[in-house]
């Protein structure tokens, strides 16, 4: 049980939702997240870390960058849930879409490039 309310905690803050909801389409830095989220690097760092002591991110080294990713078993399990939630409530599509275009917006920008700088 204890889990599981730890899930909905970390899941119950808007910021943490929409990284996971980032993070169920692709594995991102924190410059990526912060770029999209148009938020500070340390409270994104936060964020984080908040999720990844709920065991809803990992985090995997790659070179000098740290990669964000949500596991496969989570994936699997949280993943139909969100999509139904966000697909019910209209407010939570319009900024996970908002998000998405910033995500290919981002992307295409290339912040590692530009934090490796």
């Amino acid at each position: 049980m204890k889990s599981l309310v730890a899930t909905f905690k970390a899941l119950s803050d808007p910021t943490r939702l929409r990284i996971v909801l980032l993070l169920m389409r692709r594995d991102l830095c924190v410059c990526e997240l912060t770029a999209v989220l148009g938020l500070e690097q340390s409270r994104v760092s936060h964020q984080l870390r908040i999720l990844r002591e709920a065991g809803l991110v990992k985090d995997v080294r790659d070179g000098r960058w740290i990669i964000y990713r949500v596991p496969a078993p989570v994936r699997r399990g949280l993943g139909p849930f969100l999509s139904q939630q966000i697909r019910i409530k209209a407010a939570g599509a319009d900024v996970a879409g908002s998000d998405r275009k910033r995500l290919s917006s981002c992307l295409r920008e290339s912040p590692r490039r530009k934090c490796a700088a």
